[in-house]
């Protein structure tokens, strides 16, 4: 990697993004030598049987780079993410590439940007490229049989979560500093939390989706995988057209959290449950008071999720067409997942939104005596990736993992999952979840909460 004269190197194993821009603003470093670390992570790191890129934009990342370097080199005020190199998953458009989203049949480029990515280009970033999920999106696991499935770089062997789970390898390798994936039902908080990360999930209506595949258009929301709450917050402002600004210092002491005693911790392994209690135990020495009372609206959550609810109604309606095409290029497994909205009448289909419209409101009258809700994000650890040779423990394990984070999704909440695991640990998250709309005092009261942990 080239260094010019008088810069120090820079290591991206646990970088933040603030410190990457403080570095650019001080001339510790250029935006170039940041990507060429990225690139360098990708060449040694990434797996030609088991992709964290499906494709790579060398070319005009390098190009993205070199003009932040001279926008650098002549003082000229750079934008709020100038330099950073951030992957996307592979269900965000670039004008000229394939948005395939996990399949092998999808050979169209798009003819443009991604709202969300020409707002990450305005603001100074570099893209460097499409990562890896599991074909479109329809599964918490981030198993591929087209493009193979990343493995857990904290966890050799491991799953490194789904359906985002080239994006979060990425950020956990140093392949990126940040990516953008997407969150159905916990997207992008699984593979954040199975990989030591910070995940965020906003407020659907938060991030505007045009130009990204959809899985379900009643539960996706676009988030961003990073290395602090801070980072998340940055670019979140930037996916939601606003301005960042830094948050102020949250105080725990007399915030109040609920934790379910209801639907949320059963088959929690004895790891999480471990993680989960310390957390709890670090949140309550700073004086956060944690209640813990049954949460009734969860109860009802499986009646959303009968016959495959929203999401396999909303896929099918998507790629019935295709699937007549093209059925036996599809990921079986998605395949069959998909073909269950078939079943799923328009009466039917009313109904899902009535009752959602229901419990929505429940859930927002029950949290309004809160200021958030804890949970583990996900039951258990990683599982092995052997463990999911078997359609039945492939099933079982999906429902089980996505089971916790897709309570946000199915009730319109803002939610984020924090690494709570020990050095040494197989990587759990500790997930708050508050009310639609709530996101600022969401990441607020995480910055908190991450600083706590990490005491």
């Amino acid at each position: 990697m080239n260094q010019r004269s008088g810069q120090v190197p820079v290591d991206l194993s646990a970088a933040t993004l603030s410190s990457l821009l403080d570095g650019m603003q001080q001339n510790k470093w250029y935006a170039s030598q940041l990507l060429e670390a990225c690139l360098d992570n990708i060449d040694q790191h990434d797996d030609p049987a088991n992709l964290v890129y499906t494709a790579r934009f060398d070319r005009t990342a390098k190009a993205e780079a070199a003009a932040i370097d001279a926008l650098q080199n002549g003082q000229v005020p750079l934008g709020e993410l100038a330099g950073l190199p951030i992957a996307l998953k592979v269900l965000f458009d670039v004008a000229g590439e394939v948005t395939h989203s996990g399949s092998k049949w999808w050979d169209q480029p798009a003819r443009s940007d991604a709202l969300i990515v020409s707002r990450l280009r305005r603001a100074g970033a570099v893209i460097t490229g499409h990562t890896n999920m599991t074909e479109f999106a329809y599964s918490g696991l981030g198993l591929n049989p087209h493009y193979g499935s990343p493995a857990n770089p904290l966890a050799p062997g491991r799953i490194s979560g789904g359906s985002s789970s080239g994006a979060a390898s990425a950020v956990a390798h140093g392949m990126a500093v940040a990516a953008i994936g997407s969150d159905t039902g916990g997207s992008v908080r699984i593979p954040a939390a199975l990989c030591g990360l910070v995940g965020f999930k906003p407020s659907q209506q938060r991030i505007p989706r045009d130009g990204s595949f959809p899985l379900s258009d009643s539960l996706d929301s676009i988030g961003p995988i990073a290395r602090s709450v801070e980072c998340c917050a940055r670019i979140d402002a930037v996916l939601a057209g606003q301005r960042w600004q830094p948050q102020a210092p949250v105080d725990l002491r007399g915030r109040r959290f609920v934790v379910p005693t209801n639907y949320m911790f059963d088959g929690v392994s004895a790891a999480v449950a471990e993680a989960f209690t310390r957390s709890l135990r670090a949140l309550r020495d700073c004086g956060a008071q944690i209640v813990e009372a049954p949460a009734p609206v969860l109860d009802a959550l499986p009646e959303l999720l009968e016959g495959g609810g929203f999401t396999a109604a909303e896929s099918y309606h998507i790629h019935r067409e295709w699937l007549q095409q093209h059925g036996d290029d599809y990921d079986p497994r998605v395949r069959s997942r998909i073909e269950r909205g078939a079943a799923i009448s328009a009466a039917d289909y009313l109904e899902l939104l009535r009752r959602r419209a229901d419990r929505k409101r429940q859930a927002d009258e029950w949290l309004a005596s809160y200021d958030g809700l804890l949970a583990p994000t996900v039951p258990v650890e990683p599982p092995r990736l052997t463990d999911l040779e078997s359609d039945e423990e492939y099933a079982r394990l999906n429902l089980l993992i996505l089971r916790n984070p897709t309570v946000a999704n199915l009730l319109d909440l803002c939610a984020i999952t924090l690494p709570n695991h020990r050095p040494g640990d197989l990587p759990s998250g500790l997930m708050l979840v508050g009310r639609n709309g709530a996101d600022s005092a969401l990441l607020g009261a995480a910055q908190a909460m991450e600083k706590a942990l990490k005491q």
